[in-house]
C-alpha cells in the first residue's frame, strides 16, 4: 500500500478535509463482492456435480433480495434439476419481489416438475398469510 504523502504547505484544517475527501474516494472504489459469491452458490445449485444444496440455499438467504436478479437470470438456462434447487432458494429468501420470478416459471417453463413445484410454492406463500402472501395470491390467481 502506498503512503499519503499530504503536502506541508496546507494548513491542518484544510489537511483534514484532504484526508477525509481521500478516504471517501477510495472507499467509492471498494468491489462489492456479494456478486461473485451469488454466483458461486448459484453454480453450486444448477451445475452437474455442485454439491449438496442445502448449505448454497442457506447462504443465498442470508445474502437476501439481493440474489433475486441472478437467481432470475439463472432460471433461464438451468436444467429441471438446478430450477427445483433455485425455487428452493427462493423459498429459503422468502422476498415477496420473487413472486413474480416464480410466476413466470409457473406459466411458462417447459417443465411440468418446475412448473408445479412453482406452483405449489406460490399457493404456500398465498396461505402464508405474512408479507410474501399478498403478491403471492395476486400471481397464483393468474
Amino acid at each position: 500500500m502506498r503512503e499519503l504523502i499530504i503536502p506541508a504547505g496546507l494548513k491542518a484544517p484544510c489537511r483534514a478535509w484532504l484526508v477525509v475527501l481521500l478516504a471517501l474516494l477510495s472507499a467509492a472504489g471498494c468491489e462489492d463482492r456479494s456478486y461473485r459469491e451469488i454466483g458461486a452458490q448459484i453454480n453450486t445449485l444448477t451445475k452437474p456435480g455442485g454439491g449438496p444444496p442445502a448449505e448454497a440455499i442457506a447462504q443465498l438467504a442470508r445474502i437476501g433480495r439481493r440474489t433475486l436478479p441472478q437467481i432470475e437470470t439463472a432460471m433461464h438456462t438451468a436444467s429441471p434439476r438446478g430450477k427445483s434447487n433455485l425455487i428452493m432458494a427462493l423459498d429459503a429468501i422468502g422476498d415477496p419481489e420473487a413472486a413474480a420470478i416464480v410466476q413466470h416459471f409457473a406459466v411458462y417453463d417447459a417443465s411440468a416438475e418446475v412448473r408445479t413445484a412453482c406452483e405449489e410454492l406460490l399457493q404456500r406463500w398465498a396461505a402464508a398469510g405474512d408479507r410474501r402472501a399478498g403478491p403471492a395470491a395476486r400471481r397464483s390467481r393468474g
